[in-house]
């Protein structure tokens, strides 16, 4: 299948720097063209296109909108919805957008955050693959709800010294994203990640999905990566293979896929992997959500859970 070219882009988002309305357009455009190339639902495509136009047109700063009106007030604004108002939030305030680094093929959260002291590099993967976070302002609430203790590692010196530096690294208070990780109840079912796992897969053996390079462990540019966008009602999943470092250091990275959901209700991330111990060995498994697979199979395959 033809391969995805890797986008001119207009490179690094720098964090802190405030943004004139062009330059938030510019990068829902880009958002857009991507989806565009990448085969995801044309409604999706032109909201974002529909929503930079609009921003073009303001009157007013959006910068201003947002500090003075929060997201209430980016919502009231024509063309924007929930989801939009969110990733131009995280535009203004973090000066970062993991949609946008996905569609890029760069993944930058390890990267940034071992720019935070007390997190280097092996802590940075480590936050990422089990927190599924990918922004400073996550990282944040992370460091304040509980998440971020859990991480191997983490002791409570190390984590006062976090939450001191994020505090000192944003200039103003940080609008809290959705959690990427909420409780059983909010989280999608096993049933529908492992289905959009199948689905991936099944269209990457037949070679119909688009691909693309992505930036990091891909010294010769190769567009190797195949991308997946797809809905299921309201909902909106990205899947690919992971390009992580532990992907590579393993050898998983034809194996392990990584479900993204990016929409109005809701953000988050998942790893479907092939399982290599007890009772779910070599099926198909939602990594952190093992029970939840197991009832799966249970239900679904009786005769040989």
């Amino acid at each position: 299948m033809t391969t995805a070219k890797r986008p001119s882009t207009a490179g690094s988002i720098p964090s802190g720097h405030s943004m004139a309305n062009d330059e938030v357009a510019n990068y829902l455009d880009e958002i857009a063209g991507l989806l565009e190339a990448q085969g995801a639902n044309a409604f999706r495509i032109r909201a974002y296109r529909t929503a930079a136009a609009n921003l073009r047109q303001l009157a007013r700063p959006v910068q201003e909108i947002l500090d003075d009106e929060g997201l209430a007030g980016l919502r009231r604004l024509p063309g924007i919805g929930r989801s939009l108002a969110h990733a131009i939030a995280q535009l203004l305030h973090a000066g970062h957008l993991a949609l946008l680094d996905r569609l890029r093929g760069d993944d930058v959260a390890e990267r940034l955050f071992a720019t935070v002291p007390n997190i280097g590099p092996g802590m940075a993967r480590r936050i990422h693959e089990q927190l599924g976070i990918e922004n400073l302002a996550e990282l944040e609430v992370a460091a304040h709800d509980g998440r971020l203790a859990t991480v191997p590692g983490m002791g409570q010196k190390r984590l006062r010294g976090v939450r001191e530096s994020l505090a000192g690294r944003f200039r103003r208070q940080p609008v809290a994203p959705t959690p990427t990780r909420g409780t059983v109840a909010e989280q999608p079912p096993v049933a529908q990640l492992l289905e959009i796992d199948r689905q991936y897969r099944h269209l990457v053996e037949l070679d119909r999905l688009p691909r693309i390079a992505p930036r990091r462990f891909n010294p010769t540019g190769q567009a190797w990566l195949p991308i997946l966008h797809t809905q299921r009602g309201d909902r909106h999943y990205t899947a690919l293979f992971s390009n992580t470092a532990r992907a590579h250091e393993l050898g998983m990275t034809h194996d392990w896929v990584v479900i993204y959901r990016d929409d109005h209700d809701g953000h988050g991330q998942w790893t479907v992997i092939t399982s290599a111990y007890g009772s779910l060995s070599g099926r198909r498994i939602v990594r952190g959500r093992e029970d939840d697979c197991r009832r799966y199979y249970e239900q679904h395959e009786p005769d040989h859970a």
